[in-house]
């Protein structure tokens, strides 16, 4: 009857949550569209026309295309825009698997083929780049230049999961306890406190929208996002990426933010295993330059696209 009662009780607890992050309605988009990919629908928007450039969003909690929102629409004044939400995040579907990094090349290669249907670049956010990497090396055909944003390092990119991180994934994954502890570790306290500390500089521009965007993204489809995030912590999105950076005779860009962690050394390092990467940095910014000071953005963007 304990036992019966503590579960009833995290259930409800988890509902609550999860209605209450709904109300905003932040992601619904009249430019929605939906590919129909073999592991679920993939959520997207298309605008503009022109070159075609591809928005991957970052990885962690919380993350959608609505990390784009403040440059999409100039951005489509010269190119064709597309901004999916990843398998496992946003709108698009979230299926109980494990997430690799192999699993979303797959995702962005039928992505191009099969909606875009022509080569294109790509523009990506911290361990998203490692993704555009792997599939620019699996298929050249399909990627005309990569853009990176704060790439994720190679240091940690070549991080396998422990037995540790193992078990970590074994407990989110599981139904009622683990929806109760991930949503735990996404409350809007640890969202904020997150952009606070590790993705914004200028914290005044953390309003309501952004956070409660992120929020909604983490509570959907009755919070499973929790089995993307647990592959994504556990390190399963990780490879290594030095062949295939090596490799690579694709034009690759890094805008990265000055305040970002031991930036000037996370771009020694890329260009070190690839000496032609060109990289700009955007002052009084960290994780997100793109949220923070789009004009800069899109004028560094601008100038490498054209």
């Amino acid at each position: 009857l304990f036992i019966s009662f503590v579960g009833i009780t995290i259930h409800l607890i988890n509902k609550a949550m999860e209605t209450v992050s709904l109300f905003s309605n932040r992601l619904s988009n009249y430019d929605n569209q939906y590919y129909e990919w073999r592991f679920g629908k993939i959520r997207f928007i298309k605008k503009g026309t022109g070159s075609p450039i591809l928005l991957l969003h970052d990885l962690i909690p919380g993350s959608s295309q609505y990390e784009f929102n403040s440059i999409i629409t100039a951005l489509s004044k010269t190119n064709e825009v597309y901004a999916i939400d990843l398998l496992g995040y946003g709108l698009s579907d979230k299926p109980n698997l494990t997430y690799t990094n192999y699993l979303y090349v797959q995702l962005i290669s039928d992505f191009i083929k099969k909606i875009i249907n022509k080569k294109t670049d790509v523009l990506a956010t911290g361990s998203s780049f490692s993704i555009a990497i792997m599939a620019c090396h699996n298929d050249p055909e399909i990627i005309n230049r990569i853009v990176g944003i704060n790439p994720e390092s190679i240091y940690n990119l070549n991080m396998i999961p422990s037995q540790y991180s193992k078990i970590q994934k074994f407990l989110l994954d599981s139904p009622i306890i683990g929806t109760f502890i991930y949503n735990l570790l996404t409350t809007r306290k640890n969202i904020e406190l997150d952009f606070k500390e590790k993705y914004i500089y200028n914290q005044a521009i953390i309003g309501n929208d952004l956070i409660e965007a992120y929020l909604e993204s983490c509570r959907l489809n009755k919070s499973s996002s929790k089995y993307a995030i647990s592959s994504f912590l556990a390190k399963y999105t990780n490879t290594n990426i030095l062949h295939a950076l090596k490799e690579l005779n694709n034009s690759i860009y890094l805008i990265c933010g000055k305040e970002e962690n031991e930036v000037d050394t996370l771009i020694d390092n890329y260009t070190y295993y690839n000496g032609s990467i060109e990289s700009s940095i955007i002052k009084n910014t960290k994780h997100f330059p793109h949220l923070e000071d789009s004009k800069e953005f899109l004028k560094m963007l601008t100038l490498y696209l054209n």
